[in-house]
């Protein structure tokens, strides 16, 4: 039982950190060319 009190705090870090990483990817506009990727793996330049 005392387990759960140390675990529970651990996860809602980590999934905190988590969501902070999704909206600092989502701020950073890394989301905004999604299907422009897969066409840059393809070319050659």
């Amino acid at each position: 039982m005392n387990v759960l009190l140390l675990v529970i705090p651990i996860a809602l870090a980590l999934g905190g950190l988590g969501l902070c990483a999704f909206l600092w990817a989502l701020n950073s506009g890394q989301y905004e060319d999604i299907e422009g990727a897969e066409y840059r793996v393809l070319s050659d330049d």
